[in-house]
């Protein structure tokens, strides 16, 4: 008896353990829904106003940023887009969240969770649903498809899978505060403020790329999504990989903190959030670069090194124009080779560098590869005028190797003096 009293109770407590494990709240981050890393235990999320009271001026700056925008509840929306349209058919009262909206495209969600996809008075009409900011015109997005809201891993801080929010059909999993929050990169802050702040206490501060590369990827880093031409965005961590720069961290040349895209909440772009121009490593091509007749037009090295060979939204609509700067840089200059390709299973990726339609036809719509392909090479010198020589030393009396005047008097002198004593 004493033996079955103890082999229930031992099942009882493994029942136990089990169900505490499964009930438990397991936060994920970025594309493959890497488990968040715990800067303690115990720790919860507190959101980015409490960080606000002692790191005011990141916060300030992380303002600037699209991150805290990446789902916003109407009124969010307006606040930094009074502009902002909706699809035909819906009023505010009918959208529960906007996806996006800060600086390529807005979405929409509506009361059930699931995003909009069919508009027109009768929401009938398949697309028309994804506004994009810089045309203002509406284009398709997944048009008539049945589409839940399954970007929380990368859209939101705290996110976890146990449960789906507000218990709401149209979306998968929950997250603890909306937009990628302080906490989304820094980890639950509730000991760090606890025990009083300070740099790594209770805290997570990982400066990796890698760490980046958890949201700015779509599945395998070593290879670049592309589609219809352009490279597929969100590819930041595998265009780097791609390139010449991957022993550099992001932070090398980014504040992590602010904004480089031109949005609603950063009117300047790039020049708010780099921290390092091109010339600070590469100081022989500047010194090449400078008094050509590129830099003369005003042409910098992102330009050509940094194209938008990507496209998130709908960009100007040109040719070689998307509206996401690659981060690629490596440039190759061979005439017959192009930006992606296509495997036999029909998926379509980026080689791995830049080529000269992009690099160069998106200034010069009227040219074409050959042409870009044969000045490309020594682009960074191209018509550089050499300084003028100064000229060359005249001969004879006037000039500066002649004689000075006053060593030629006593000459002239005794000429005329030998003269009259003749």
């Amino acid at each position: 008896m004493n033996n079955i009293r103890i082999i229930i109770l031992f099942a009882s407590i493994l029942v136990i353990a089990t169900i505490g494990t499964v009930s438990a709240k397991e936060y994920v981050i970025g594309d493959q829904k890497t488990p968040v890393v715990m800067p303690d235990p115990t720790a919860v999320y507190m959101g980015a106003e409490k960080c606000k009271t002692c790191h005011k001026e990141k916060y300030d700056d992380w303002k600037t940023s699209g991150h805290p925008y990446k789902l916003m509840t109407p009124d969010e929306a307006k606040t930094i887009r009074s502009d902002l349209p909706l699809p035909e058919g819906y009023t505010w009262n009918d959208i529960l969240y906007v996806l996006g909206g800060w600086g390529w495209k807005a979405r929409f969600i509506d009361k059930n969770g699931f995003i909009i996809t069919k508009t027109g008075p009768n929401r009938d009409k398949n697309g028309s649903n994804q506004y994009n900011l810089e045309t203002k015109k509406w284009s398709n997005y997944e048009p008539g498809a049945v589409k839940k809201y399954d970007c929380t891993k990368c859209h939101n801080t705290g996110s976890s899978y146990d449960s789906n929010h507000m218990g709401l059909l149209g979306i998968v999993g929950d997250w603890e505060f909306r937009g990628v929050q302080c906490e989304a990169c820094h980890g639950p802050g509730s000991e760090h403020i606890a025990k009083g702040g300070g740099k790594g206490v209770a805290i997570v501060i990982n400066k990796s790329s890698a760490f980046c590369g958890l949201c700015h990827v779509r599945g395998d880093p070593s290879k670049i999504p592309a589609k219809d031409g352009f490279i597929d965005h969100h590819e930041q961590y595998p265009e780097l990989l791609a390139g010449p720069h991957k022993v550099l961290q992001c932070i090398s040349c980014h504040n992590p903190h602010k904004g480089t895209h031109k949005g609603a909440t950063n009117p300047t772009g790039a020049a708010n959030g780099i921290k390092q121009e091109c010339e600070t490593c590469h100081s022989a091509q500047k010194a090449k670069f400078n008094g050509s007749t590129m830099q003369k037009a005003g042409v910098k090295c992102t330009d050509c090194h940094m194209p938008e060979a990507t496209k998130s939204a709908v960009g100007d609509l040109k040719k070689f124009d998307g509206d996401v700067k690659t981060h690629i840089f490596r440039i190759n200059t061979d005439v017959n080779v192009n930006l992606t390709y296509k495997t036999a299973d029909g998926k379509e990726y980026a080689t791995g560098y830049i080529t000269v339609d992009f690099a160069c036809l998106t200034c010069h719509p009227e040219k074409n590869k050959e042409w870009a392909s044969k000045y490309a090479k020594g682009v960074h010198s191209f018509v550089k005028v050499a300084p003028t020589p100064p000229p060359a030393p005249k001969k004879g009396i006037c000039g500066p190797t002649a004689m000075p005047l006053i060593a030629i008097i006593p000459v002239i002198i005794y000429a005329i003096l030998r003269r009259k004593l003749k």
